[in-house]
């Protein structure tokens, strides 16, 4: 274990509240004490143990956040992009070398095995690597739209900004608004879940060493009162979140109420189909991958399978037996912790009641509840009768896979499209003809023989209907340039025309 590693698990160091990077003349480089009297117990889901805690933050650490932004945004709104991004290349490199302690983090405090939080942080990666290239995307367009009239665009930052953020991606989802909104100009408080606040710390200090300057960045720990607080401070301009639909439609309203932008990222409900010609084994395999990925903790994640053609038995024993085959751990390949007990709960209460509701268990991973210490739940392939049941209704967020067999594309088709939530859906084919039809799919991501369609920077993430709210459908990509800035239209004259142009009544062909 690193000294920086043992550093993190300082339990007195990480009870301090944010991180301001020598905000002036609030912070002046140093960790700033929360006004709040609670703290919230951070663990570790792969043994249970308490590894930290972090203050349950209060609306005045959120305005002392953002004062110490709104003071700072001038000068950050003044540097030239190109002396911006140079520190985004410099936080690229400094994260590359630290790149295992990075992954340590991810696998202690989330429990993602060791591949996974190492592609994670990678996959955050790619979107600081598309920041550096802001100096191109921030051009604008000009044109002599008259004689002698030119007009021409640019784009201008939003100014004091927030983002909010999930536990199940700790470096990945805050790299995903970070590098453009401050690439852009902005200055950006971000909230960590308190589940999984190490990661992000570690970053915010790599930030402060590529030379980021004073009031830049603010990290607030804390809550849903943190989460209230920077929807509702008067002193931000713009709130960006990702979780569960409940939270994000009520942040999105309080946002907008208090006349600022929202972008919220909410749940999903991903359905995959796989027709009667798809090839079985690449198939299978990609669904284990999607399903069972990350513990099922993702909003990519499939948790429903339509097998179109009843009495496919081949497809399910071979896939029942692979899923049977996935072991427990942190090393590449096994299935990490779940985690909390409360979320362990939840899953299970899930599976429990499939076979009251007419549904049939083939694997169910209850087992892993008695694996000892931490907090843990196998992969799970539930059968069931009807599209109406509570797992194929909502969102369970583990390794849960409902399947659910249909005579026609169009029955499933129809099921996928009575889903609320609109972020991820797949077909499996070898069909061209059948692929075309994936439009029919009510998703904003969709993927053709890949489970987990996560477009690739420069295309943006973004889902639709009930899991996406606010004034973007997008917050990576250029979405996400869209939402961390304004586009500014200027058009000017600096000289009489030598000849005044002439609209003419008629059209003359």
């Amino acid at each position: 274990m690193s000294s920086k590693e043992h550093r993190f698990e300082n339990m007195e160091r990480l009870q301090r509240l944010s991180l301001h990077l020598k905000a002036q003349p609030v912070a002046s480089g140093e960790f700033v004490s929360s006004s709040a009297e609670a703290t919230i117990a951070v663990t570790n889901p792969a043994t249970g143990e308490e590894i930290a805690r972090v203050p349950d933050g209060t609306a005045a650490d959120v305005d002392l956040a953002a004062t110490a932004a709104l003071a700072a945004y001038p000068g950050w709104r003044d540097t030239p992009v190109k002396a911006r991004v140079e520190i985004l290349f410099r936080f690229k490199s400094l994260c590359e070398a630290n790149l295992a302690e990075l992954t340590a983090l991810v696998v202690k405090e989330h429990g993602k095995n060791s591949g996974e939080a190492e592609a994670e942080v990678l996959k955050g990666l790619e979107t600081v690597a598309f920041a550096t290239g802001l100096p191109d995307l921030l051009a604008g367009r000009i044109l002599e739209v008259a004689r002698g009239v030119w007009c021409h665009e640019v784009r201008r930052p939003v100014g004091v900004v927030a983002s909010i953020v999930p536990f199940n991606f700790p470096a990945m989802v805050p790299l995903w608004t970070l590098p453009i909104a401050i690439g852009c100009g902005n200055c950006f408080i971000i909230k960590p879940s308190e589940k999984v606040p190490l990661t992000l710390m570690r970053m915010a200090e790599l930030l402060q060493e590529a030379g980021l300057p004073p009031g830049v960045l603010s990290v607030v720990h804390g809550s849903q009162n943190v989460a209230k607080a920077l929807a509702e401070n008067p002193k931000i301009s713009a709130v960006s979140f990702v979780g569960s639909s409940r939270v994000a439609d009520i942040i999105d309203k309080t946002a907008r109420s208090a006349g600022k932008r929202a972008l919220c990222m909410g749940g999903a409900k991903n359905h995959l189909i796989a027709m009667p010609d798809c090839d079985e084994d690449m198939t299978i395999s990609d669904i284990m991958n999607s399903a069972f990925g990350s513990a099922g903790q993702r909003c990519m994640a499939a948790s429903i399978l339509i097998v179109v053609g009843k009495g496919r038995k081949t497809l399910l024993e071979k896939l029942v037996a692979k899923a049977a085959s996935l072991k427990a751990g942190q090393a590449p390949g096994e299935i990490g912790p779940i985690i909390d007990p409360p979320a362990v709960q939840r899953i299970s209460g899930y599976v429990a009641n499939c076979e009251s509701q007419g549904g049939k268990i083939l694997l169910d991973g209850r087992s892993w509840q008695s694996k000892s210490p931490g907090f843990w739940f196998g992969p799970t392939v539930l059968l069931h009768q009807s599209s109406k049941e509570p797992a194929m209704q909502d969102e369970i967020f583990g390794p849960v896979l409902s399947v659910l067999e249909v005579d026609t594309f169009d029955e499933a088709v129809a099921i996928e499209n009575a889903n609320p939530y609109g972020n991820a859906a797949a077909i499996y084919t070898m069909s061209g003809q059948t692929a075309l039809e994936t439009e029919k799919l009510a998703a904003g991501m969709i993927g053709v023989n890949i489970g987990v369609p996560v477009p690739r920077e420069p295309f943006s993430f973004g889902g639709i209907l009930r899991s996406k709210f606010g004034d973007s459908s997008d917050i990576t990509g250029e979405g996400g340039i869209n939402f961390w800035t304004q586009n500014i239209k200027i058009t000017s004259k600096w000289q009489p025309p030598k000849k005044r142009d002439v609209i003419s009544s008629s059209f003359i062909s």
